[in-house]
């Protein structure tokens, strides 16, 4: 299957709930990907998917000549993965004098790739260059990049890496840490935070919260009909991400098994983040998102933080 074929929704369904998506929780081992910190960035072929350029093979290495810059390679699209695209590409924009932003994907399929990434570039409004690795699904060969990272995200300065953030599950819950290395790559003092960013782009939190004035204040149609789903989305961003994780139709049963196992390490002795775990699940299995054995786990770990 395409990990792309899906994309086009992919902003509806960012929405799902009124906050950002998030991903927590590394591996138990380290999963690198690509070059390291102090290895030199070297060229390689990208195929220009928008604009003027569109179709046309180019080399970002030697078109930057050295330049701060951040190459974002995307292995496959998620929603929970919009929120910190988003936040990167708003970061490069108010900075574009000084930091270089690509956006490279990767695919065996490079037809379908060609039609459908441009899709995805308009719906997350990406404003920074993005491009079809020509290499395929493996990228550039003399990077090494990792398939079970989704984000593979390098900064470099005059060609040396400075950055590697090897992602396998990628949220929001990175975006300060990659924030943190892009302000460092461009000597910036004093970065904005993810949220702000976000704010500007239209889809942080405050946004969110004025859409949902907006739309108590539309009058009623007294002829829909009136849903009312049990629960309520988390405010803590960290459960946020959790939950996002938690209802992926690609997870086998040990990935739900793991995040639960995150979920209750991270709220114990918190009752205010019990309550909203017992909420937040109560309202994704009423929906029935995720998994049937997802269900079932997430339904055995409510019963049990209701007692």
């Amino acid at each position: 299957m395409n990990p792309f074929q899906s994309a086009p929704h992919l902003v509806a369904a960012c929405l799902l709930f009124a906050a950002a998506a998030s991903s927590d929780g590394a591996p138990a081992d380290k999963i690198f990907s690509g070059p390291q910190p102090g290895e030199k960035t070297t060229a390689f072929k990208a195929l220009e998917l928008r604009g003027s350029r569109a179709g046309q093979e180019r080399d970002p290495i030697a078109e930057h000549k050295g330049a701060s810059t951040v190459l974002v390679f995307v292995h496959g699209i998620e929603r929970s993965m919009a929120p910190l695209l988003t936040v990167i590409d708003e970061y490069g924009k108010e900075r574009a004098a000084k930091l270089k932003t690509e956006f490279v994907f990767l695919s065996a399929d490079r037809l379908a790739s060609q039609q459908k990434l441009p899709v995805v570039g308009g719906s997350l409004k990406l404003v920074a260059p993005i491009s079809l690795s020509v290499d395929g699904a493996e990228g550039p060969g003399n990077y090494g990049l990792n398939k079970e990272c989704l984000l593979t995200i390098v900064v470099a300065k005059e060609n040396k890496v400075t950055a590697n953030f090897a992602l396998v599950q990628p949220g929001i819950a990175d975006a300060p840490k990659v924030l943190a290395a892009l302000a460092k790559v461009i000597g910036d003092e004093n970065p904005p935070t993810a949220e702000a960013l976000r704010e500007k782009r239209g889809g942080g939190a405050a946004e969110m919260a004025k859409r949902g004035e907006a739309m108590k204040k539309r009058p009623a149609d007294p002829n829909a009909p009136k849903v009312e789903l049990p629960g309520a989305a988390p405010t803590d961003e960290k459960l946020i991400g959790l939950l996002r994780r938690f209802i992926q139709k690609s997870n086998d049963d040990a990935t739900v098994d793991k995040v639960l196992a995150e979920v209750q390490d991270y709220i114990k002795g918190n009752d205010d983040l019990t309550k909203q775990t017992i909420k937040g699940w109560v309202r994704v299995l009423h929906i029935k998102y995720g998994t049937e054995y997802a269900q079932k786990s997430g339904q055995a770990m409510v019963d049990k933080l209701k007692k």
